[in-house]
């Protein structure tokens, strides 16, 4: 059973998520902004991160790039989500700024609940 820390400040989005990982047998850890996510990743070493870009506090960009400049935690692979594809002329975000994200995977928001699941065993499986 691996654990995974799922990064994400919308509730409904992290239980969704809960729910099909645990549903996967997979045990779930939450965090709600990407310092908390960033904080819970150096306490709970957890096997795999599913993370949201677009998050208060410390984005998912940011956070991302801490953690992969920890040693500590640099290899913890890394499966971002975003809706932020679809909202760029809405938001500080550029297209660019996800070429310099070190995250191992990515999958687009809304988030179909059983490629979430195939894409991260993949990423575990590494």
């Amino acid at each position: 059973m691996a654990k995974i820390l799922v990064v994400d400040d919308e509730p409904d989005m992290v239980e969704m998520i809960k729910t099909a990982l645990e549903g996967g047998a997979h045990r779930v850890i939450t965090a709600f902004n990407g310092q908390e996510g960033l904080d819970k990743a150096r306490k709970e070493k957890p096997d795999a991160i599913v993370m949201d870009i677009m998050m208060p506090v410390k984005d998912g960009f940011v956070a991302c790039k801490e953690l992969k400049e920890d040693p500590a935690i640099s290899a913890i692979p890394v499966l971002v989500l975003t809706g932020v594809s679809e909202h760029f002329a809405n938001t500080r975000y550029a297209k660019s700024m996800g070429l310099e994200l070190d995250a191992e995977d990515y999958i687009d928001k809304p988030v179909d609940p059983k490629l979430l699941l195939t894409r991260l065993n993949k990423l575990l499986k590494k």
